[in-house]
């Protein structure tokens, strides 16, 4: 695995081998984030520039590495996965990005009490109907800023429907992935 663009280009980041944590695709990840840096959302452009983010369900860390390579302000990891997270930090050690990451090892449908984030990046195990209730619980918990972006990666035939106070802004489909991206609007400012 590679860093797509910014800073850390072309660095190479480490993957474990098996299944069981599945890293977004180079080629997806690289598609996704020319969208959040190039496309313009409604009448509220996002800039991923200064941004604070959280990577849920964040495996070996890529997502959040390639927005802090591309000017993220700090990113939180989150997993509950050890092992995950023990590589996560250590590609961000690699990269001398530690300084700008927290890492927390916990469920992302019972999350710590969280900071505000400009984007959320939501990557659950395909198929097991996480991203449902991680949504819900990262609003609750204070995670989400008003008009944060929101990006679900689900298996591509997964079915999902935005839960309240979030607005579908664009579906994309890479493979057996699709990115579900959403616009958060808490209900008194919807």
């Amino acid at each position: 695995m590679r860093i797509i663009a910014g800073r850390h280009r072309g660095r190479t980041i480490r993957a474990p081998l098996g299944r069981d944590i599945r890293p977004t695709a180079d080629r997806a990840r690289q598609a996704l984030f020319n969208i959040l840096t190039h496309r313009s959302f409604e009448d509220s452009p996002f800039a991923l520039e200064g941004a604070r983010v959280l990577d849920a369900f964040c495996g070996t860390g890529a997502m959040g590495i390639e927005a802090l390579s591309r000017g993220a302000r700090h990113v939180f990891f989150l997993d509950n996965n050890r092992v995950a997270l023990g590589i996560a930090r250590e590609n961000l050690q690699a990269l001398s990005e530690d300084r700008r990451a927290t890492l927390f090892y916990a469920d992302a449908t019972r999350p710590p009490k969280g900071e505000p984030c400009n984007l959320v990046l939501l990557d659950p195990p395909y198929g097991a109907g996480l991203a449902l209730p991680a949504l819900r619980a990262f609003a609750r918990h204070g995670w989400l800023a008003p008009d944060a972006v929101v990006v679900a990666e689900l298996g591509a035939r997964e079915e999902f429907a935005p839960p309240e106070g979030f607005k579908l802004l664009e579906e994309r489909r890479y493979g057996a992935a699709k990115f579900v991206i959403l616009r958060y609007r808490p209900a008194s400012e919807a």
